[in-house]
C-alpha cells in the first residue's frame, strides 16, 4: 500500500523548504512507538512564505498535524489521538513539567481528503472558508481542513493534490512548483490514484509531455543545436534518458526540413 501519510508530509516539507519552518514526519512522542504525522515548526530564521495554503494561516510555533488520506476516515478518535500527541510533545520540547511552553505556541491540525461526515454531526464545524472548519475539543480549538473541498487556487495546489477529486488532482499537480526532485513520487501518487479507483484523465506523463512540447516549440534550431551540443556529453550526469536526447534531435531534423 502507497505511504499516503509519507507523501502528504514530503508534499509539506517541499512547500516549506527553505522558509522559516521545518517539517518533521512521523515524531516519535513516547517509549511505546506512536507516530504523529507531520509537525511545522517555525525555526529562528527564514523568511516567511507570501502565501499559504487555506487553513494555514496564522502558524504558530509547532503545528502538530494528523492526516487521513482517502481510505480513512477523520473521526473523534483521530481527534482524541491528536490531542493525546499534542500533551506528550509539549512535555518533551518544554525546559520541564513545571516550565511548559505557552499553549498559545501550538496549534493543532487535522487533514482529511474526504468530509467527515460523521464527525460533523457530533461537533459543531464553524466555517472558517470552504474547507476549512475550527472545533471546539475541551479546551483547544483544532483546525479541520477538507481537501476535496478547498477552492482550486495556485496556493492550494499542495493540498489539492490529495483531494482524491480527479480534477483538483490535476490542478494541483499542474501547478504546483516543486522545490525538491520528487517527480518520482508524484508519479507513483498518480499512477496509485488510477489504481485505487480515482479517475485520471490527465495524468503525470501527460503534463510532462506538454511542457516538453511546448519548450522545444519555443527553441530556435540555433538555440537547440547548442543545446544539443551542451548537453550530449553530461546528458547522464543531469539526469536525461538516451530517448530524451534522441526525441530532441530527431525534433531538430524536423526544423530542418522546414526550413530547407
Amino acid at each position: 500500500m502507497i505511504p499516503w501519510r509519507r507523501l502528504f508530509g514530503l508534499t509539506l516539507t517541499d512547500f516549506f523548504l527553505n522558509t522559516a519552518y521545518e517539517v518533521e514526519l512521523e515524531k516519535d512522542l513516547s517509549l511505546k512507538k506512536q507516530l504523529l504525522d507531520v509537525v511545522i515548526i517555525e525555526k529562528k530564521e527564514g523568511k516567511i512564505p507570501e502565501m499559504v495554503p487555506d487553513g494555514l494561516e496564522n502558524l504558530a510555533a509547532h503545528n502538530l498535524m494528523t492526516y487521513k488520506s482517502h481510505q480513512e476516515r477523520l473521526d473523534g478518535w483521530t481527534i482524541e489521538e491528536l490531542c493525546g500527541h499534542y500533551v506528550n510533545y509539549r512535555k518533551q520540547i518544554s525546559p520541564s513539567l513545571d516550565r511548559l511552553l505557552p499553549a498559545e505556541d501550538f496549534r493543532l491540525f487535522a487533514v482529511s481528503a474526504r468530509h467527515p461526515e460523521k464527525l460533523a454531526k457530533q461537533v459543531d464545524f464553524a466555517v472558517i472558508g470552504p474547507g476549512v472548519y475550527d472545533v471546539r475539543w475541551g479546551v483547544r480549538d483544532v483546525r479541520i481542513i477538507v481537501l476535496s473541498r478547498i477552492v482550486e487556487s495556485p496556493k492550494n495546489a499542495p493540498w489539492l493534490m490529495f483531494s482524491a477529486d480527479a480534477d483538483k488532482v490535476k490542478y494541483g499537480a499542474t501547478r504546483y512548483e516543486w522545490k525538491s526532485p520528487v517527480s518520482g513520487i508524484l508519479n507513483k501518487l498518480f499512477n496509485k490514484y488510477q489504481s485505487e479507483g480515482v479517475i485520471m484523465p490527465y495524468t503525470m506523463e501527460d503534463f510532462q509531455r506538454e511542457v516538453k512540447e511546448e519548450l522545444l516549440g519555443s527553441l530556435t534550431e540555433q538555440d537547440l543545436e547548442r543545446l544539443l551540443k551542451a548537453l550530449r556529453p553530461k546528458e547522464r550526469l543531469i539526469g536525461l534518458k538516451p530517448e530524451e536526447i534522441e526525441e530532441m534531435e530527431a525534433h531538430l531534423k524536423k526544423m530542418k526540413k522546414v526550413s530547407e
